[in-house]
């Protein structure tokens, strides 16, 4: 029944491969579906390895507490005690950055930097000086938006701690001991492997001429791997730690630092935490270049499930069907968030009229009569996120300051909202992050 509705649901959202993983009452069940490549045509099979984006952040999260619980480190260090001389921001904020704003995206950061500074070893190191001249949203610790930058300062830390790459430890201190064959950080690792290829949305559902992010986002999202390795690492979670990690540093991990503004739930030390149905669940999602991944554990039941896709519409296909799923493996209702609701009525949009500004991508608003029509312009530089898109959104409620709409209704819902930095600041808040209006 799963088997069939992966691939029906597959189709249906043109999504050209996919992995559905889970583990439930000791028992590990792989289902693969469609090819890793439409140009090859290669059929994905259970051991594919996907690229699993900013899942990998809990990963960086998880060598985090591990040094914190060696007496190494604290959540409340200081990037300019742990790395002497970083500045961070053209304020340089370095001083009042702790780890734990790293850890739950408050560091004020604006933290889509995808700069490449090459494949050496010393990739990361570069990067975090890239971090002097960026700007910042608002204080430390103020309030809550996503910052990719962020995880790589951490896996800097990382390094220097170790004295070796952020690869290199996450080989030592998680690969190897949890025994993960199919799990790697580099492309001359995974081409070894059946190696997932990214495509475009639908209607043209071709490869991404690019294939990964710059080897200085490690630490923020360059694991690539299978279904079954991911599993093998979330059961280090649902085991509490095991030999790796106490109890008690695993589920500090989970408790909730701050809310996620316009989510269900909020963050805890790296993993998005929430309740569904009274039942804790821990989850991160991933995005790289046509690639999107969805890790879900649910502790208390001793579940985890992941969907691994290679199409830059896997959200639609979660969306779709970890509804479905949940209940019927596990009891657990998928709560669902606002959709446009006709019977709802706005005025004074005019209010949220004009440009949105963060690293990387500007939002252009432009009220309508009762609707807004949002293009959103990314400049990041890379492929795989170069698509000029405008999207209607609809009102969610009679605020008029939450709206929904999607391009197509093959696609993921895309949701904002629009509010005010603590500094008076208006501000349009989407896929987790602020971009404040210029």
């Amino acid at each position: 029944m799963i088997a069939e509705r992966l691939a029906e649901l597959a189709r249906e959202t043109s999504v050209p491969g996919a992995v559905l993983g889970v583990w439930r009452d000791d028992d590990l069940s792989v289902t693969p579906y469609g090819v890793v490549s439409t140009r090859t045509g290669q059929p994905t099979v259970a051991d594919s390895v996907f690229q699993i984006g900013s899942v990998t952040k809990t990963w960086t999260g998880t060598m985090t507490a591990q040094l914190v619980e060696e007496g190494r480190l604290t959540y409340d260090a200081t990037l300019a005690d742990l790395l002497p001389g970083v500045r961070l921001g053209r304020d340089d904020a370095a001083g009042r950055i702790t780890v734990r704003h790293l850890l739950t995206h408050s560091s004020g950061l604006d933290g889509d930097v995808f700069d490449d500074t090459g494949r050496g070893d010393d990739a990361v190191e570069k990067y975090v000086g890239l971090l002097a001249d960026v700007e910042r949203a608002f204080e430390p610790g103020a309030a809550y938006s996503y910052c990719n930058s962020g995880f790589v300062l951490l896996g800097r830390v990382i390094e220097v701690l170790d004295g070796r790459t952020w690869d290199e430890s996450l080989r030592e201190r998680l690969v190897r001991p949890l025994g993960l064959a199919d799990t790697v950080t580099l492309p001359e690792e995974a081409i070894l492997r059946s190696a997932a290829v990214g495509h475009r949305d639908p209607p043209d559902v071709v490869p991404y001429d690019t294939w990964t992010l710059p080897r200085a986002i490690g630490p923020a999202g360059l694991i690539t791997c299978s279904a079954a390795d991911l599993l093998t690492y979330a059961r280090l979670h649902l085991d509490r730690g095991r030999e790796l990690l106490s109890e008690d540093a695993t589920t500090a991990m989970w408790e909730e630092q701050l809310p996620i503004p316009e989510q269900l739930g909020g963050i805890g030390l790296s993993w998005r935490v929430a309740t569904w149905d009274g039942t804790r669940v821990l989850a991160h999602d991933g995005g790289t270049v046509g690639q999107i991944a969805k890790l879900r554990l649910l502790p208390d039941h001793g579940f985890a499930l992941c969907l691994l896709t290679n199409s830059a519409n896997g959200d639609a296909l979660a969306e779709r069907l970890l509804p479905e799923v949940f209940p019927e493996l596990v009891g657990v209702t998928v709560p669902e968030l606002p959709l446009p609701d006709p019977a709802v009525s706005v005025i004074g949009l005019e209010r949220h009229a004009g440009r949105y500004s963060r690293r990387g991508v500007d939002f252009d608003v432009e009220p309508g009569d009762g609707e807004l029509r949002v293009t959103i312009r990314p400049h990041f530089g890379i492929g795989g996120f170069d698509e000029v898109e405008t999207v209607t959104m609809l009102a969610t409620d009679g605020s008029g300051d939450r709206f929904a709409g999607r391009p197509d209704p093959t696609e993921a819902w895309w949701r904002i909202a629009f509010a005010t930095l603590p500094d008076g600041r208006a501000q349009l808040f989407s896929s987790g992050r602020v971009a404040p209006r210029v």
